[in-house]
Protein backbone atom coordinates (compact mmCIF):
# COMPACT_ATOMS: atom_id res chain seq x y z
CA UNK A 1 0.00 0.00 0.00
CA UNK A 2 2.94 2.33 -0.83
CA UNK A 3 1.55 4.88 -2.68
CA UNK A 4 -2.20 5.25 -0.40
CA UNK A 5 -3.01 8.35 1.10
CA UNK A 6 -2.29 8.50 4.84
CA UNK A 7 -4.10 10.05 7.66
CA UNK A 8 -3.09 13.61 8.23
CA UNK A 9 -1.21 14.66 11.56
CA UNK A 10 2.16 12.65 13.43
CA UNK A 11 3.11 9.48 12.65
CA UNK A 12 5.93 7.16 13.64
CA UNK A 13 6.85 4.17 11.22
CA UNK A 14 9.13 1.47 12.82
CA UNK A 15 11.12 -0.91 10.35
CA UNK A 16 13.43 -3.19 12.18
CA UNK A 17 15.16 -5.28 9.15
CA UNK A 18 17.52 -8.22 9.24
CA UNK A 19 20.03 -9.46 6.49
CA UNK A 20 22.53 -12.04 6.05
CA UNK A 21 24.57 -12.78 2.74
CA UNK A 22 27.65 -13.99 1.24
CA UNK A 23 29.57 -14.95 -1.60
CA UNK A 24 32.37 -17.48 -2.49
CA UNK A 25 35.80 -17.42 -2.42
CA UNK A 26 35.93 -16.51 -6.36
CA UNK A 27 34.33 -13.12 -6.13
CA UNK A 28 36.61 -10.00 -4.85
CA UNK A 29 35.10 -6.99 -3.09
CA UNK A 30 36.52 -4.04 -1.96
CA UNK A 31 35.61 -2.51 1.21
CA UNK A 32 37.48 0.81 1.57
CA UNK A 33 41.27 0.30 0.83
CA UNK A 34 41.02 -3.49 0.98
CA UNK A 35 39.98 -6.25 -1.48
CA UNK A 36 38.66 -9.05 -0.08
CA UNK A 37 37.30 -12.62 -0.59
CA UNK A 38 34.72 -15.23 0.17
CA UNK A 39 32.84 -12.17 2.22
CA UNK A 40 29.96 -12.39 4.30
CA UNK A 41 27.64 -10.03 6.15
CA UNK A 42 25.14 -10.20 9.12
CA UNK A 43 23.11 -6.48 9.39
CA UNK A 44 20.61 -5.45 11.71
CA UNK A 45 19.11 -2.02 12.69
CA UNK A 46 15.80 -0.76 13.84
CA UNK A 47 14.77 2.87 11.32
CA UNK A 48 12.57 4.88 12.82
CA UNK A 49 10.90 7.66 10.44
CA UNK A 50 8.79 10.43 12.29
CA UNK A 51 6.97 11.89 9.50
CA UNK A 52 3.89 14.34 9.30
CA UNK A 53 1.16 14.28 7.10
CA UNK A 54 -0.18 17.75 6.25
CA UNK A 55 -4.02 18.76 5.76
CA UNK A 56 -3.67 21.34 2.92
CA UNK A 57 -3.36 19.35 -0.71
CA UNK A 58 -0.03 20.44 -3.00
CA UNK A 59 -0.78 20.30 -6.36
CA UNK A 60 -3.93 18.21 -5.45
CA UNK A 61 -1.84 15.59 -3.20
CA UNK A 62 -1.24 14.91 -0.17
CA UNK A 63 1.96 16.01 1.22
CA UNK A 64 4.30 14.58 3.70
CA UNK A 65 7.42 15.35 5.39
CA UNK A 66 9.90 13.02 7.17
CA UNK A 67 12.98 11.63 8.56
CA UNK A 68 14.75 8.27 9.57
CA UNK A 69 17.23 6.85 11.69
CA UNK A 70 17.98 4.40 14.37
CA UNK A 71 20.65 1.88 15.72
CA UNK A 72 22.28 -0.92 13.94
CA UNK A 73 24.80 -3.88 14.27
CA UNK A 74 27.01 -5.01 11.12
CA UNK A 75 29.65 -8.30 11.25
CA UNK A 76 31.34 -8.55 7.95
CA UNK A 77 33.81 -11.47 7.53
CA UNK A 78 36.62 -12.17 4.65
CA UNK A 79 38.46 -15.49 4.01
CA UNK A 80 40.94 -13.60 2.51
CA UNK A 81 41.38 -9.49 3.06
CA UNK A 82 44.45 -8.12 1.46
CA UNK A 83 45.15 -4.20 2.12
CA UNK A 84 48.72 -3.42 0.28
CA UNK A 85 51.58 -4.80 1.10
CA UNK A 86 49.43 -7.18 4.00
CA UNK A 87 47.18 -10.07 3.67
CA UNK A 88 44.84 -11.49 6.52
CA UNK A 89 43.08 -14.77 6.51
CA UNK A 90 39.50 -14.88 8.33
CA UNK A 91 39.32 -11.19 8.81
CA UNK A 92 36.41 -10.45 10.61
CA UNK A 93 34.76 -6.48 12.13
CA UNK A 94 31.84 -5.39 13.87
CA UNK A 95 30.26 -2.30 13.61
CA UNK A 96 27.70 -1.04 16.85
CA UNK A 97 26.19 2.27 15.91
CA UNK A 98 23.69 4.20 14.08
CA UNK A 99 22.26 4.82 10.79
CA UNK A 100 22.73 7.79 8.98
CA UNK A 101 19.68 10.22 8.37
CA UNK A 102 17.09 9.91 5.97
CA UNK A 103 15.12 12.83 4.88
CA UNK A 104 11.79 11.96 3.06
CA UNK A 105 9.31 14.20 1.35
CA UNK A 106 6.43 12.48 -1.12
CA UNK A 107 3.14 13.50 -2.63
CA UNK A 108 -0.15 10.83 -2.62
CA UNK A 109 -2.87 11.59 -5.06
CA UNK A 110 -6.34 9.16 -4.74
CA UNK A 111 -8.80 8.13 -7.67
CA UNK A 112 -10.79 5.35 -6.35
CA UNK A 113 -8.83 2.61 -6.71
CA UNK A 114 -5.97 3.64 -8.42
CA UNK A 115 -3.38 5.53 -6.18
CA UNK A 116 -0.27 7.76 -6.99
CA UNK A 117 3.06 8.57 -5.28
CA UNK A 118 5.76 10.73 -5.69
CA UNK A 119 8.72 10.83 -3.50
CA UNK A 120 12.60 12.61 -3.29
CA UNK A 121 14.57 11.27 -0.65
CA UNK A 122 18.44 10.93 0.34
CA UNK A 123 21.22 9.89 2.82
CA UNK A 124 22.46 12.50 5.19
CA UNK A 125 26.23 10.95 5.77
CA UNK A 126 26.31 10.85 9.62
CA UNK A 127 26.44 7.41 10.46
CA UNK A 128 28.69 4.82 11.99
CA UNK A 129 31.32 4.71 8.88
CA UNK A 130 35.10 3.57 8.94
CA UNK A 131 36.74 3.32 6.13
CA UNK A 132 39.11 0.60 7.26
CA UNK A 133 36.76 -1.60 8.34
CA UNK A 134 34.81 -4.42 6.58
CA UNK A 135 31.46 -3.94 8.29
CA UNK A 136 29.48 -0.34 8.67
CA UNK A 137 26.30 0.88 9.22
CA UNK A 138 26.60 3.74 7.04
CA UNK A 139 27.85 4.43 3.81
CA UNK A 140 30.65 7.27 4.03
CA UNK A 141 28.78 9.64 1.82
CA UNK A 142 25.42 11.88 0.22
CA UNK A 143 23.08 10.15 -1.82
CA UNK A 144 19.73 11.26 -3.25
CA UNK A 145 17.11 9.34 -4.47
CA UNK A 146 13.85 9.68 -6.12
CA UNK A 147 10.85 8.19 -8.18
CA UNK A 148 7.28 7.42 -8.15
CA UNK A 149 4.65 5.00 -6.97
CA UNK A 150 1.22 3.11 -7.70
CA UNK A 151 -1.56 1.34 -5.36
CA UNK A 152 -3.73 -1.04 -6.83
CA UNK A 153 -6.08 -1.03 -4.08
CA UNK A 154 -10.17 -2.50 -4.23
CA UNK A 155 -11.86 -2.40 -1.03
CA UNK A 156 -14.54 -4.61 -2.18
CA UNK A 157 -12.46 -7.22 -3.09
CA UNK A 158 -9.97 -6.84 -0.92
CA UNK A 159 -7.16 -7.20 -3.70
CA UNK A 160 -3.94 -4.82 -3.76
CA UNK A 161 -0.95 -3.83 -6.09
CA UNK A 162 1.86 -2.18 -5.20
CA UNK A 163 4.63 -0.87 -6.98
CA UNK A 164 7.76 1.67 -6.53
CA UNK A 165 10.45 2.30 -9.16
CA UNK A 166 13.34 4.68 -8.48
CA UNK A 167 17.05 6.16 -9.24
CA UNK A 168 19.52 7.36 -6.71
CA UNK A 169 22.54 9.09 -7.27
CA UNK A 170 25.72 9.36 -5.51
CA UNK A 171 28.33 11.50 -4.02
CA UNK A 172 31.99 11.05 -3.82
CA UNK A 173 33.53 9.14 -0.97
CA UNK A 174 36.32 11.71 0.00
CA UNK A 175 37.35 8.76 2.90
CA UNK A 176 38.45 7.04 -0.24
CA UNK A 177 37.92 8.52 -3.43
CA UNK A 178 35.55 6.08 -4.30
CA UNK A 179 32.41 6.97 -6.44
CA UNK A 180 29.27 4.33 -6.82
CA UNK A 181 27.34 4.31 -10.03
CA UNK A 182 23.99 5.53 -10.73
CA UNK A 183 21.67 2.68 -9.71
CA UNK A 184 17.84 1.99 -9.95
CA UNK A 185 15.49 -0.01 -8.09
CA UNK A 186 11.71 -1.41 -7.98
CA UNK A 187 9.57 -2.88 -5.22
CA UNK A 188 6.64 -4.63 -5.50
CA UNK A 189 3.92 -6.31 -3.76
CA UNK A 190 0.94 -8.25 -4.06
CA UNK A 191 -1.61 -9.13 -1.91
CA UNK A 192 -5.26 -10.36 -0.79
CA UNK A 193 -7.30 -8.79 2.54
CA UNK A 194 -8.53 -12.67 3.74
CA UNK A 195 -10.44 -10.70 6.28
CA UNK A 196 -10.96 -6.96 7.48
CA UNK A 197 -8.03 -7.04 9.46
CA UNK A 198 -5.68 -9.34 7.75
CA UNK A 199 -3.12 -9.67 4.40
CA UNK A 200 -1.15 -11.91 2.76
CA UNK A 201 0.59 -12.35 0.13
CA UNK A 202 4.13 -11.62 -1.95
CA UNK A 203 6.78 -8.90 -2.43
CA UNK A 204 10.01 -8.42 -4.41
CA UNK A 205 12.83 -5.91 -5.10
CA UNK A 206 15.15 -5.73 -8.20
CA UNK A 207 18.42 -3.76 -7.51
CA UNK A 208 20.59 -2.80 -10.99
CA UNK A 209 23.17 -0.44 -11.38
CA UNK A 210 23.14 1.50 -14.64
CA UNK A 211 26.02 3.20 -14.79
CA UNK A 212 29.59 2.57 -13.73
CA UNK A 213 31.80 3.07 -10.43
CA UNK A 214 34.67 5.65 -10.42
CA UNK A 215 37.01 7.52 -8.85
CA UNK A 216 41.04 7.21 -8.17
CA UNK A 217 39.42 4.46 -5.17
CA UNK A 218 37.94 2.17 -7.42
CA UNK A 219 40.51 -0.46 -7.76
CA UNK A 220 37.87 -2.99 -9.11
CA UNK A 221 36.84 -0.88 -12.26
CA UNK A 222 33.19 -0.01 -13.09
CA UNK A 223 31.86 -2.79 -10.63
CA UNK A 224 28.01 -2.29 -12.10
CA UNK A 225 26.20 -4.59 -9.58
CA UNK A 226 22.34 -6.33 -9.69
CA UNK A 227 20.56 -8.25 -7.62
CA UNK A 228 16.69 -9.69 -7.42
CA UNK A 229 14.20 -10.79 -4.29
CA UNK A 230 11.29 -12.60 -3.60
CA UNK A 231 9.47 -13.74 -0.86
CA UNK A 232 5.98 -13.91 1.39
CA UNK A 233 4.56 -11.38 2.91
CA UNK A 234 1.59 -10.59 5.79
CA UNK A 235 -0.22 -7.87 6.83
CA UNK A 236 -2.47 -6.36 9.61
CA UNK A 237 -4.26 -3.83 10.14
CA UNK A 238 -5.77 -2.72 13.58
CA UNK A 239 -7.03 0.21 15.76
CA UNK A 240 -4.96 2.22 18.25
CA UNK A 241 -7.93 4.33 19.71
CA UNK A 242 -9.86 6.18 16.84
CA UNK A 243 -6.91 5.62 14.53
CA UNK A 244 -5.73 2.78 12.10
CA UNK A 245 -2.46 1.29 12.65
CA UNK A 246 -0.98 -1.54 10.78
CA UNK A 247 1.90 -3.80 10.97
CA UNK A 248 3.54 -5.60 7.81
CA UNK A 249 6.57 -8.53 7.52
CA UNK A 250 8.17 -9.55 4.38
CA UNK A 251 10.91 -11.79 4.06
CA UNK A 252 13.02 -12.51 0.91
CA UNK A 253 15.30 -14.53 -0.99
CA UNK A 254 17.88 -12.91 -2.84
CA UNK A 255 19.05 -14.45 -6.95
CA UNK A 256 20.47 -12.72 -10.01
CA UNK A 257 23.38 -11.14 -7.90
CA UNK A 258 26.16 -10.19 -9.30
CA UNK A 259 28.96 -7.99 -7.69
CA UNK A 260 26.89 -8.15 -4.82
CA UNK A 261 26.55 -10.90 -1.96
CA UNK A 262 23.23 -12.33 -2.01
CA UNK A 263 21.37 -14.03 1.02
CA UNK A 264 17.67 -13.70 3.24
CA UNK A 265 16.36 -10.31 4.42
CA UNK A 266 13.52 -9.64 6.17
CA UNK A 267 11.92 -6.17 7.18
CA UNK A 268 8.55 -5.35 9.26
CA UNK A 269 7.14 -2.02 9.07
CA UNK A 270 5.00 -0.99 12.11
CA UNK A 271 2.69 2.04 11.05
CA UNK A 272 1.72 3.90 14.42
CA UNK A 273 -0.40 7.35 14.17
CA UNK A 274 0.69 9.96 16.79
CA UNK A 275 -2.21 12.73 16.18
CA UNK A 276 -1.96 16.06 15.08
Amino acid sequence: MAAVPMATGWSLVAMPYVYSGSADKSKTFQRGSSLNAGLSTRESLVLMQLGYVGEEKILGGQPYLGFGWGPGSNTTTASVSTTHPSTQFNRANTSNGVTDIYPLASLTWNQGNNNFKTYITGDIPIGTYNSTSLSSIGIGHAAMDAGGGYTYLNNTTGLEFSSVVGATYNWMNNQTNYKNGIDSHLDWSLSQFVSQNWQVGIAGYVYYQLTADSGSGARLGAFKSQVTAIGPQVGYLFNIGKKQAYINLRAYKEFWAQNRVEGYAMISTISIPLGK
